[in-house]
């Protein structure tokens, strides 16, 4: 970092917020913090800290203001009373939520003069400031540059996707769908073993290793369905369509729900039914397509 000490603003103290403010502090950057709670940025106040009064005074601290709350409804509603302070300052939003209210907030932050950049943290709150922690950022390029050392600060593996200033929330939630599918997978696996007698634990080396494959195969889907062209069935339609009958004897066998994958092969036979049954399984893509 520069000799120049740069001041930073962190709102929200929630387990993440304290998270960035901690690493912007142990950096060496003159850190601001705020939150409707002041009681939760006390932790902070010990390792150097400023609690602003007001959010306001916290927007004014600082050329760069991060803000990390539940939802893009909620950030507005907390710099509200701020909003004539955002005037030169850039703003950047570190929170879940759908395109439509990123640029709805760019469009509210823009309007008071503020540079906004939408970002996400694709990780746990204890990997903040790791050399391969990902965050990504869409919006104001120039004002990703000029804070460019500010930001890696929070992770190492720091990109900006584009000037549109939704690219953040449109490849947070892109990516998030592959969450709650991979962990009831994960779950029913752990309930069919438990069924046994045996513990959840010897699994997770064995669905790290398939989670890995999966992971090889998505630069080949990805080819796939940038080309519309499915016509490698290694991995069909069909062969997918066939195992869910094992899927329901195995539910009936190790006494565990296995409905909730019920919609998921709905997805598969409407493939099939569209003549893709000996296509690629990357071909539901179409049936997903509105």
């Amino acid at each position: 970092m520069d000799s120049v000490i740069e001041n930073v603003t962190v709102i929200g103290m929630g387990s993440m917020g304290r998270v960035l403010a901690r690493a912007f502090l142990q950096a060496g950057y003159r850190t601001t913090v705020w939150n409707r709670t002041p009681e939760k940025a006390a932790p902070l106040l010990a390792d150097g800290a400023t609690l602003a009064p007001t959010a306001q005074a916290a927007v004014a601290a600082s050329p760069l203001v991060i803000t990390c709350l539940t939802g893009f409804d909620e950030t507005r509603d907390a710099l509200e009373p701020a909003a004539g302070a955002l005037a030169g300052h850039t703003l950047v939003t570190l929170n879940s939520g759908a395109p439509a209210q990123a640029r709805e907030t760019a469009e509210w932050a823009t309007g008071h003069g503020a540079r906004f950049l939408g970002g996400a943290i694709k990780n746990v709150p204890s990997a903040v400031g790791a050399p391969d922690t990902l965050l990504y950022y869409g919006g104001d390029r120039a004002a990703f540059d000029e804070h460019e050392a500010a930001l890696r600060v929070l992770g190492g593996d720091t990109v900006h996707l584009g000037d549109e200033p939704d690219l953040a929330a449109l490849y947070e939630m892109a990516v998030g769908s592959t969450l709650l599918p991979a962990l009831v997978g994960f779950f029913q696996g752990a309930a069919a073993v438990q069924a046994r007698g045996l513990p959840a634990s010897t699994l997770v080396p064995f669905t790290v290793k398939w989670l890995e494959m999966i992971g090889s195969l998505l630069p080949t889907f990805a080819r796939e369905i940038d080309t519309r062209d499915y016509s490698d069935g290694q991995s069909s339609v069909g062969l997918f369509l066939a195992s869910e009958a094992w899927d329901l004897e195995f539910g009936r066998e190790a006494r565990v729900d296995v409905s909730w994958a019920a919609p998921l092969y709905e997805l598969v036979r409407r493939a099939a039914d569209a003549g893709h049954t000996d296509h690629s399984i990357s071909a539901l893509t179409e049936v997903l397509r509105r």
